[in-house]
């Protein structure tokens, strides 16, 4: 499925305050089949959460958490926050919120603290779920969550709501790693917001879509129609209007409200998957027969123990 995961939801209990939740990394892939990473985070990447203040799908806001190289095992992370046409653009520079900050990979979760910022990095028992091999076999589902048991390297960041500007935002995550040649640079490997829509609409032009930007995704509609009239059987009118609304590729979130997906960001808990079968069939398959984990945590950083650790 997905390479990165992206929730947003109210801290439970502090209506000031949200929490971010960019997952990367799963710790087991079926296509193709074996573990993903061997550290939790690369340390020649940078890893940044997106904020769009404005409506246009363009970054105002961006979060960037660079990693070191492991030392016996161990990383440490640097946060960095940085605004307007820095945060459109790609670098590592912004202001430091800290440095330093040990990153997880046993059952106790290391949390770092600094002002009104908590940050969390590391192994977490994924909280994704779904029946994989049914999505696989032609969308017969039986219930069998591929990801009970899996793991997922997790980036949880609690900051106050109004680092998030003053209104409901769009958000989505990226990834990116040092452009090959003499040039040097930055390139996007990956990016994600809505979950699924990577792997079941963006079909040919997949590699296009994960090293796109929000701003530009119109020119995927046809595309996305194009795959939802295979699998719901849509006439191309309907398929051109529900791929519209499924881009540009933004979780919308609105700090003051409770998270519902699809309605308003997106709780740990919530159920994409039956969501987005429905539209992906045109309601032919409305569920997977999978729902939320039992290991999720009530505090800071929600995510359950990693079960391999």
């Amino acid at each position: 499925m997905d390479l990165t995961d992206l929730y947003a939801f109210p801290k439970p209990g502090d209506a000031g305050k949200s929490i971010l939740v960019m997952d990367v990394h799963p710790s087991a892939a079926k296509k193709p089949p074996g573990p993903t990473t061997t550290e939790p985070f690369a340390p020649e990447a940078i890893y940044e959460l997106k904020v769009d203040t404005d409506g246009d799908a363009v970054a105002n806001i961006a979060y960037r958490v660079r990693f070191s190289a492991s030392k016996g095992g161990a990383q440490t992370a640097t946060l960095r926050r940085v605004e307007d046409a820095q945060a459109a653009g790609t670098g590592d520079g912004g202001q430091a919120i800290f440095e330093g900050a040990p990153v997880s990979t046993g059952r106790e979760a290391q949390v770092t603290e600094v002002g009104n910022y908590r940050f969390f990095a590391g192994w977490r028992s994924d909280p994704f779920f779904f029946d994989v091999e049914g999505a696989l076999n032609n969308l017969q589902f039986t219930g069998d969550d591929y990801f009970s048991d899996k793991d997922v390297c997790s980036i949880v960041l609690e900051l106050p709501n109004s680092a998030l500007g003053s209104k409901a935002v769009g958000l989505w995550a990226r990834t990116l790693v040092p452009a090959d040649g003499a040039g040097g640079g930055w390139v996007q490997a990956d990016r994600g917001a809505l979950p699924a829509q990577t792997p079941f609409l963006a079909g040919e032009q997949n590699a296009a879509y994960l090293d796109g930007e929000p701003v530009d995704d119109a020119r995927f509609v046809a595309v996305f129609a194009h795959a939802l009239e295979h699998a719901g059987g849509y006439t191309p009118e309907e398929a051109k209007r529900v791929a519209g609304k499924l881009l540009p590729d933004l979780l919308r979130y609105d700090p003051t409200r409770p998270a519902s997906f699809p309605a308003n960001g997106r709780a740990l808990t919530d159920d994409v998957q039956d969501a987005f079968l429905a539209i992906l069939t045109n309601g032919k398959v409305t569920e997977d027969k999978v729902g939320p984990h039992h290991d999720l945590l009530t505090e800071f950083p929600y995510l359950g123990p990693p079960h391999n650790a």
